[in-house]
């Protein structure tokens, strides 16, 4: 923004907009999940009931669309957390259904690792948002469960999600491979002898 200008001063999208937006993200995250990032864009717009020019408006290349994606998801997994804290009935219940969530992110992601290697700017910063706004979360619920007692203390949120992350890759070559499964196995691990 320039300077002086403030987020209020910046211009808003047309309501109609934000929906096809919304719907796009949506169809998109549902094409990426059956057929990988390299679903076709024909489909994508046929699962959001609009025309493909209206997806190169909202986001003129497949990097784009992929970022924008996974950014929404990952904000949806980020903004989750606090709710869980807020709502659950203790903080290692808030901390299991937020790794839930976080698996769902990760094993739903086919072809993103790859996606992510590539020259498009748009892809390249991804990594950094994840971690900036993950990280904090995954330690504001792990140092929660760790208060009350529910997990031992010297847990560390980034080796926490590292850890996930690992215990999520044979979700990939294998259909019968349970991740949750692993991740509880992993967090009953964490709990106080």
């Amino acid at each position: 923004m320039a300077d002086g200008a403030t987020e209020a001063d910046a211009p808003r999208k047309r309501s109609d907009a934000q929906r096809n937006e919304a719907s796009l993200l949506a169809a998109a995250a549902a094409a990426f999940v059956a057929s990988g990032v390299d679903a076709p864009v024909r489909d994508i717009a046929a699962r959001a009931g609009v025309g493909v020019g209206t997806i190169y408006r909202h986001f003129p290349t497949r990097a784009d669309l992929i970022a924008a994606v996974y950014r929404h998801q990952v904000e949806a997994c980020a903004q989750a957390g606090p709710n869980l804290l807020r709502d659950s009935h203790s903080p290692s219940a808030a901390l299991v259904e937020w790794v839930d969530l976080f698996i769902d992110f990760l094993v739903t992601k086919h072809g993103l690792a790859r996606a992510m290697r590539s020259d498009s700017a748009a892809l390249q910063t991804l990594h950094v948002f994840f971690l900036d706004r993950l990280v904090p979360v995954c330690a504001q619920l792990v140092e929660a469960a760790a208060a009350a007692g529910e997990i031992i203390p010297d847990v560390e949120a980034y080796s926490l999600m590292r850890a996930i992350g690992n215990l999520c890759i044979g979700a990939d070559s294998d259909s019968t491979y349970d991740a949750r499964e692993m991740a509880r196995h992993l967090i009953a691990g964490m709990r106080p002898q």
